[in-house]
C-alpha cells in the first residue's frame, strides 16, 4: 500500500497522518511533545466514521460507530495546514467514490497546550444521501503499543445523575467487556465488542458526562476526550488490531433516532470534540480548563465573579411573595451579595410553581403592588436584580399552549409531545422564538434585570419529527437554535448574565459552557453530599463558571454552616438557605465567608484545579479540591467522617518550607501545619463534619 505521511507539529502536540493511496487516511500517531506514543501505527483507523442510510458496517457489526463502510472507502483528495491567530489547523479532505460524499476532517491546536479540537464536515456529491452518524473524532491505537491493553489500562467516565453529579469511575477495559478473547490466534483483528456511553434526550448530561479518559497503568500517559454538544452524543471504545480505539460523535440513528438528509452539494458539520494528552488527572484537567477558557464566549462575569443569592434552595423553595421576599432581600444585602435572583414561583397565582409555565407574567396575587417593587428593592440595596425562567417549557394547561400554533412545539407523528405535564417549545419555529424573546425582553426592561437563570426541568427523549428528517434531527436543530438565541440575547444586553441550569447539572456540556457564563452544578440539598459534587465540579466546568449552593440553616451548628459555605469558595457562590432567619453570630459566619471569597475569586478566574486526594468518591470520608496559580495554592478540605486528623499529601512540595494558613473560617479554631518531610498538610478538625479553606505559599 502506498502512503504519504503528514507530520503536523502545532506546538505542544505531534500528529502523524497516513494519507493512503490504496486505503483511507488514518491518524498513525498522536502524542504530546516529549511524551510517549498515544497511537499505535499498526492499529490506526480511518479519520472519520460516517454511516449512511441503506448500508450497515463495512466490517462485522453496525452496532459500533467504528468500521463504517464509508470510512473504509475513503481516499485522500487533499490536505492543508494554516494558522489563525494563536491556533494551528490541519484539514484533510477525502472522498467516498461510491456515495460521492466528501469528508473533511479538521484538527486545531494551540502552541502551548497538549489539546486538539476535532470536527468532521460531510459534503454531499451529485446525489442526495441520508446521514445516520458522523464522528467528531476517530482514532485507533490509543493503548500502549504491544501492551496487554485489557488490564494495562483503565477507563475513566463520570456518572451525572440528579443530586449525584460528577462522580468519576475507573474500570479496566476487561471489566467493561473489552478483553483478550484469543481471536489473534485466528488472525481476526477485532473482538467486535465495544463499550459505549451516550445520551439520547435533551438533558445532555443526564446520566453521564460526555467525557472519558483512557490511562495507561504502566506509563505516565492519559488521553481525555470531551464531546461538546447540548443534546445527544455517543462515544465508544473497542479493540482493533490488538489495541484500543475511540470514536466520538453527536447524535446517531441508533442512539438518538437521528438521521439527516443532505441534498446534492449540501453540507453538515459534526459537533466538536476535544482531546487532551497528559499524565495524571491534575495535568489533563488543567490543560482542559485552559482550553475551555479560550473557546468560550467572552463575558465580564468571568472576571468579576459576583456573589449570587438565590432564594430557592432550602429557603423559599419556589414560593416567593411580597411578604417573604423583602426580609430575604435585606438578609442577602447584609451577607454581602452582589446579585439577587428571584427563583421560581413569581409568575403563578396557584400553589405550585411547576404547573403554570409559559406566560411569564408576574403574579398579581403574590405581588399585588407589582414584582417591580421587589426588583427595585434589590437594586436599591446595591445588588443586580435577577429572575428565574424555564424558557423552553410551556405547561400543558397554560393559555400559551393554545395561543401558539401547534407547529411551535415538539411533535411526534402529528401530536405535540407532552413530558411531565409540559410542552417543549421548538426554537426553530419563528412563533416559538418570538414568544419567548418578547417575554424575556419585557421582563428585562420592565423589571430592570441584569441576571437571568434559565432552568430546564425535563428530559425530552422523543425529539421532534416536524419539519425534520428524523426526531433526532429536529431536536438537534432546536438545540443549536437555543444557544444561538442565548448568545444573541447577551449581545443585545451587554453585561447581562444568563445562568444555565437543568435540574442542577443535567446540561453541563461543553457547548452550553461556551455560551453561558454561569453553570449550576447540582440541586443537591445536603451539604455533606454537595461537598463531593463541589470538589469534582472543575472536571466539567471552569472554577469561575461552576455555581455551588451554600445554604446555611439556623438549626445547624457553626461547623455545619461553615461546611456548607466552604463548598462554594473555590467556585461560584450560590448563597441560599434561611439566611433571613440566622442569628447575628451565624450571619457573621456568612459575612466572613463572603469576605474570604472576595480574596479567593481574584485567583480562581485564572487558576488551575487539582485534587490532592484524587477525584472524590461519593462516600469518601474526606474530599479535597485545590486551585493553583503562580502565587501558590488554595485548598478546601471537607472531612465528612473518619479520623479528626486529616493529612493532605502535596508531593510536589515535599521537602520545601511552606506557610499554610486558614482562609475560612478564621473565627473558629483551626489547627493546621505543614509537614515538609512528609510533604503533607496536617489538619486537626472537630469530631463532627467540618471543612476548612486553606492558603499555601512559600516562605518569604
Amino acid at each position: 500500500m502506498h502512503t504519504q505521511t503528514i507530520r503536523w507539529r502545532p506546538g505542544a502536540l505531534e500528529l502523524d497522518l497516513d494519507l493512503g493511496v490504496d486505503g483511507p487516511p488514518k491518524v498513525r500517531r498522536l502524542a504530546a511533545v516529549g511524551g510517549g506514543r498515544t497511537a499505535a501505527p499498526s492499529a490506526a483507523i480511518p479519520i472519520a466514521e460516517v454511516h449512511l442510510g441503506g448500508e450497515g458496517s463495512g466490517t462485522s457489526s453496525s452496532e459500533r460507530l467504528m468500521g463504517s463502510a464509508v470510512g473504509l472507502r475513503l481516499r485522500t483528495v487533499d490536505h492543508r495546514t494554516w494558522t489563525d491567530g494563536d491556533m494551528a489547523h490541519l484539514e484533510v479532505t477525502a472522498r467516498d467514490a461510491m456515495s460521492g460524499i466528501l469528508v473533511i476532517a479538521r484538527w486545531s491546536s494551540w502552541r502551548d497546550l497538549p489539546v486538539v479540537r476535532c470536527a468532521t464536515e460531510v459534503v454531499a456529491g451529485d446525489e442526495a444521501v441520508h446521514l445516520r452518524a458522523v464522528s467528531s473524532v476517530a482514532i485507533g491505537g490509543i493503548s500502549a503499543d504491544g501492551s496487554h491493553w485489557w488490564h494495562d489500562h483503565e477507563v475513566g467516565f463520570a456518572h451525572n445523575t440528579w443530586f449525584r453529579e460528577l462522580m468519576w469511575q475507573r474500570r479496566t477495559p476487561a471489566e467493561l467487556g473489552l478483553d483478550d478473547t484469543g481471536l489473534r490466534t485466528w488472525g481476526i483483528p477485532s473482538s467486535r465488542a465495544s463499550f459505549a456511553l451516550g445520551q439520547r434526550g435533551s438533558w445532555s448530561t443526564g446520566g453521564h458526562l460526555p467525557m472519558g479518559i483512557l490511562r495507561s497503568r504502566v506509563e505516565r500517559r492519559s488521553l481525555l476526550w470531551q464531546i461538546e454538544h447540548n443534546g445527544a452524543w455517543r462515544w465508544e471504545l473497542g479493540d482493533q488490531d490488538d489495541a484500543l480505539y475511540m470514536v466520538a460523535s453527536g447524535p446517531t440513528d441508533q442512539g438518538a433516532a437521528w438521521s439527516h438528509r443532505l441534498g446534492p452539494g449540501e453540507r453538515f458539520s459534526s459537533v466538536p470534540a476535544t482531546l487532551v494528552l497528559g499524565g495524571d488527572d491534575d495535568e489533563i484537567f488543567g490543560a482542559l480548563t485552559e482550553a475551555r477558557r479560550r473557546v468560550r464566549r467572552p463575558h465580564v462575569d468571568h472576571e468579576n465573579l459576583p456573589v449570587i443569592v438565590n432564594d430557592f434552595m432550602n429557603a423559599l423553595m419556589g414560593d416567593p411573595n411580597a411578604e417573604n421576599l423583602p426580609p430575604y432581600i435585606d438578609a442577602a444585602a447584609r451577607a454581602g451579595a452582589e446579585v439577587y435572583c428571584i427563583d421560581s414561583g413569581w409568575y403563578t397565582d396557584g400553589p405550585a410553581w411547576w404547573n403554570d409555565l409559559g406566560s411569564w407574567q408576574p403574579s398579581s396575587r403574590r405581588f399585588p403592588r407589582g414584582l417591580d417593587q421587589m426588583t427595585r428593592r434589590i437594586r436599591d440595596a446595591g445588588m443586580v436584580a435577577g429572575l428565574w425562567l424555564e424558557p423552553e417549557a410551556v405547561s400543558a394547561a397554560s393559555p400559551i399552549a393554545g395561543l401558539l400554533p401547534a407547529e411551535a412545539f415538539f411533535q411526534r407523528d402529528g401530536q405535540r409531545v407532552v413530558e411531565s405535564g409540559r410542552l417543549q417549545l421548538d426554537f426553530r419555529h419563528p412563533a416559538a422564538l418570538a414568544h419567548i424573546d418578547a417575554a424575556v425582553e419585557r421582563l428585562i426592561i420592565e423589571l430592570g434585570l441584569g441576571y437571568l437563570k434559565f432552568d430546564y426541568n425535563m428530559d425530552v427523549t422523543q425529539g421532534t419529527d416536524l419539519d425534520a428528517d428524523s426526531p433526532g434531527d429536529g431536536a438537534f436543530g432546536h438545540q443549536r437554535a437555543l444557544l444561538e438565541w442565548v448568545s444573541e440575547l447577551m449581545d443585545r444586553h451587554p453585561g447581562l448574565v444568563i445562568e444555565s441550569c437543568a435540574s442542577g447539572g443535567q446540561r453541563m456540556d461543553g457547548a452550553t459552557l461556551r455560551v453561558h457564563p454561569v453553570q449550576s452544578t447540582s440541586d443537591n440539598q445536603d451539604p455533606l453530599l454537595t461537598a463531593a459534587i463541589a470538589a469534582a465540579a472543575p472536571t466539567a466546568v471552569t472554577p469561575e463558571q461552576g455555581a455551588v449552593w451554600a445554604y446555611p440553616d439556623p438549626s445547624w451548628s457553626d461547623e455545619r454552616i461553615v461546611f456548607s459555605l466552604a463548598s462554594a469558595l473555590l467556585g461560584r457562590v450560590h448563597l441560599a438557605g434561611r439566611i433571613d432567619l440566622l442569628s447575628e453570630a451565624q450571619m457573621r459566619l456568612v459575612q466572613e465567608a463572603i469576605d474570604a471569597y472576595r480574596t479567593t475569586r481574584t485567583r480562581i478566574r485564572t487558576a488551575l484545579p487539582f485534587w490532592p486526594l484524587g477525584l472524590p468518591g461519593w462516600h469518601d470520608p474526606v474530599v479535597a479540591l485545590g486551585v493553583r496559580d503562580d502565587d501558590g495554592e488554595l485548598i478546601t478540605v471537607w472531612r465528612r467522617a473518619g479520623s479528626t486528623t486529616v493529612r493532605v499529601p502535596l508531593a510536589r512540595h515535599s521537602g520545601r518550607p511552606l506557610v499554610v494558613e486558614a482562609v475560612f473560617p478564621t473565627s473558629l479554631p483551626t489547627s493546621v501545619r505543614w509537614d515538609a518531610d512528609a510533604g503533607e498538610i496536617v489538619l486537626e478538625l472537630p469530631d463532627e463534619p467540618a471543612a476548612r479553606t486553606l492558603r499555601l505559599r512559600g516562605e518569604s
